[in-house]
Formats: structure tokens, C-alpha cells, sequence
């Protein structure tokens, strides 16, 4: 990093059914010159995993490299996994991180270091703005066209380089986000929020995902106002953030929609008013019953299936707004009655995040002064050994909030 050289050993361990696996020792920079670390790396859906020999890591300015403390495990990631979503490979999955900043690019900008000095607690948001696109000026960061273009389609940073490579053959290793399944690894300055010493590292890291992508949902794509009606359909991580974000913002009634007991359980917890079970109740009779036969004025579907997107079209009222957040295999297809549609004023708003540079400091400041229980939102925490059983919990639906992966102390 700058003018110091970092070195990557990687170790693989046996496969596993969903293919990712822990493997590297490292060398770190400057001070950190001894330290030794690990990186999980995914291969290929379906595939062996190959031994790898070396990695080096290149830093440049702009860029805050992190030593990764917790990373959420996220549907997003098990997408990728599952290759339901494609994506470059070989390639460090994790995106939803909180740690320390441990070093500066050489010729970073002045502002950067002083925003983020060495030492300092930050968080990392999954969509990392470039700053200067057509969209990023307009302030849609969350349609930023190098991130969509480079990084989630190639695995790169906005020099169309990622930060990892063989050392000996010099083939890249790509980055999904910031490839935050390791102990350390390199954010734009763009995409990182100063994080209180008061809140803790590992509880955090849902800020930058699961509760970034329900505050972007609610204050942008629904635009919530005080006194709305909201449902959520599928309380997971980011469901269940949903729901804190919509009591946040004034809603007055609150619908949780699962299949599973606990989790509702859990969202009424968490300030859910009314719960549904989809596997016992038609969800949007209930739904209808509850507003007294009108329907929610903001309908979230979190799960990324046709079947809940015809729910959450149906839930909401004539001129409401069913917000899509949940992400599908490729090329799955959701329906919609076009007539009703037109004729009663129905808004399908696809949400995908929301805007680091202003966004981010926002999700912070609700879980700071509590607005946003941190604690009530993660339900399981995990060693770094335990990634890979963490995932297939995560497949089978054994996980009732949200997962981390504490990776460092």
C-alpha cells in the first residue's frame, strides 16, 4: 500500500456444499507489517475449489483500507453463491462491514485523511459512489453508474481494477462491494461513515446493508409521511429493518408478513403492529381487513418472489405505493393487473439502497440515539470459522433477524 509492499497467503480449505471457504495468512503494511491475516474466497457455483498461492493487495488515493471487524451475512451474498446472481469470479464476497482504518493511499486527498484518520471506528455502506457520474451529481447515488457497471458487473473498483491479485500470475481476484469476508479490505471514501465509539463493531454492521437499504426504501423510493399504514412482506434482516425504519418515520400501523411464528414474534418486537402468517392467513384479505377494506398506503416486499410481488401489489390501496426490494434470480418475473394498475393510480417503485454520502450518517445518527435497536435486530453472531454454516442457515431460513460474522476484535 503507497510505497510499502503487502503480500497475501492463501490456504483452502476442504469444499463445502455452498463453495466458499476460509483462506488466507497476509502480511499488512507499515505498522502493521507482522500482522497476519484471513480472506474468505468464493470459486464457483457448483465447482471445485482450486488452491491459490499469493495475493497482492493495491492501494491507491481515494480508497480507506479497514481492518474488517464484523461483516453481515446477507441474501445478497447467498445469491451469488447459489449462482442465481451471476458474478466475476474468483471473488471475496461480503459487503455489510464496520472497522478501523488502518492506512491512507498515497496522494490521498487531505479532506479524506482528516474525515477518516488512522483509527478511527467507520462503517461501510454496499453501494459505493463514485461521485461523479451522471447520477451520483444528480445525488441518486444509489444508481451510481460505476458502481452498477464496474463493481457489481465486474468486480472492480472505478478503475476497472480490483484491489486483490495472484501474485504469481498476477489474475485478479474480484471484489463484491468491498470484499469484506477478511480481515481487512479497501473502501472509496465515498461509500464510509465515522461510526461512534458507542456503538459497537459488531451489532453496526447491518447499518451499511439490511438498515441502509430500509431507510432508502422509506425515505426515497416509498417517501413515507407520518400517519401512513405499511406492510412488510418477509421480516428478515432487511424486513425487520423495514419495520424499524417505518416506526421511525411516523407510520401508524405496521403489518409484518412471514410464514414463520417466530419471526413475527420477533417483529412485533421490534414494533410491528399486526402480523400475518402467509402459510395460514390470505395476506392480502388480512391485509385489507386491518385498513378497514383499503388496503396500506406503502406495501415492502423483501423476499424477491413473484408470488409476494403480486402480494404487495394487491395490499396496497388505490394511488399506493408497493416498493420492491427484494432481489430474484435472474430473469424472474413478477405479474401485475394492468387495468388496476392504470385506472386506480398503483406505484411500483423498485428499490435497490440508498445514498451513502448523505444516507449513511442518518442510519447512524437513528442507531445512536436509539431510534434503530441495533440489538433486537441481530440475532446471531458467528466466528470467522463459522461463515460457511452461517450461509446455509441463512438458505434454510434458520436464521430470525440478521447474522454476522465477527471477524476480528
Amino acid at each position: 500500500m503507497g510505497s510499502t509492499s503487502s503480500m497475501f497467503l492463501l490456504l483452502l480449505s476442504p469444499l463445502s456444499p455452498l463453495p466458499i471457504d476460509i483462506v488466507v495468512l497476509g502480511i499488512l503494511p507499515s505498522r502493521f507489517s507482522r500482522k497476519l491475516f484471513r480472506i474468505y474466497v468464493f470459486m464457483a457455483p457448483g465447482q471445485g475449489l482450486s488452491v491459490l498461492e499469493r495475493l497482492k493487495p493495491r492501494l491507491k488515493s481515494g480508497r480507506v483500507p479497514v481492518n474488517t471487524k464484523t461483516c453481515g451475512v446477507c441474501h445478497s451474498d447467498l445469491h451469488v453463491l447459489k449462482g442465481e446472481l451471476p458474478f466475476a469470479t474468483p471473488c471475496v464476497l461480503g459487503h455489510e462491514i464496520t472497522g478501523e482504518v488502518v492506512e491512507h493511499g498515497a496522494h490521498t486527498d487531505a479532506g479524506i485523511t482528516k474525515r477518516f484518520p488512522i483509527g478511527s471506528h467507520v462503517v461501510g455502506a454496499f453501494i459505493m459512489p463514485c461521485g461523479n457520474c451522471f447520477f451520483c451529481v444528480k445525488g441518486q447515488e444509489d444508481l451510481c453508474e460505476a458502481f452498477f457497471a464496474l463493481n457489481r458487473a465486474k468486480g472492480t473498483l472505478y478503475d476497472g481494477q480490483t484491489r486483490l491479485f495472484l501474485r504469481n500470475s498476477g489474475k485478479p481476484v474480484y471484489m463484491y462491494s468491498m470484499g469484506g469476508l477478511a480481515e481487512y479490505c479497501v473502501i472509496p471514501a465515498n461509500a464510509v461513515a465515522i461510526l461512534p465509539n458507542s456503538l459497537p463493531y459488531s451489532e453496526s454492521a447491518i447499518l451499511g446493508c439490511a438498515v441502509f437499504t430500509a431507510y432508502g426504501a422509506m425515505r426515497h423510493a416509498a417517501e413515507m409521511r407520518a400517519g401512513d399504514s405499511v406492510a412488510v412482506i418477509g421480516v428478515g434482516g432487511v424486513g425487520s429493518s423495514c419495520l424499524q425504519i417505518a416506526r421511525a418515520f411516523g407510520a401508524a400501523e405496521v403489518i409484518a408478513v412471514d410464514v414463520r411464528d417466530e419471526k413475527l414474534s420477533n417483529a412485533r418486537a421490534l414494533g410491528a403492529t399486526h402480523t400475518v402468517n402467509a402459510s395460514t392467513e390470505d395476506v392480502v384479505e388480512r391485509i385489507k381487513e386491518i385498513t378497514g377494506g383499503m388496503g396500506v398506503d406503502v406495501a415492502v416486499e423483501a423476499l424477491g418472489k413473484p408470488s409476494t410481488f403480486v402480494q404487495c401489489t394487491k395490499a396496497v390501496r388505490d394511488g399506493g405505493k408497493a416498493v420492491m426490494i427484494g432481489l430474484a434470480p435472474t430473469n424472474a418475473v413478477g405479474e401485475i393487473d394492468i387495468t388496476r394498475l392504470v385506472r386506480r393510480q398503483v406505484k411500483i417503485i423498485g428499490s435497490y439502497g440508498a445514498r451513502a454520502r448523505q444516507d449513511l450518517p442518518q442510519v447512524v445518527k437513528l442507531a445512536r440515539t436509539g431510534i434503530f435497536n441495533l440489538q433486537n435486530t441481530v440475532s446471531r453472531k458467528c466466528r470467522f470459522e463459522e461463515a460457511n454454516d452461517a450461509y446455509k442457515d441463512l438458505d434454510h431460513g434458520k436464521i430470525l433477524g440478521r447474522a454476522v460474522i465477527e471477524i476480528t476484535e
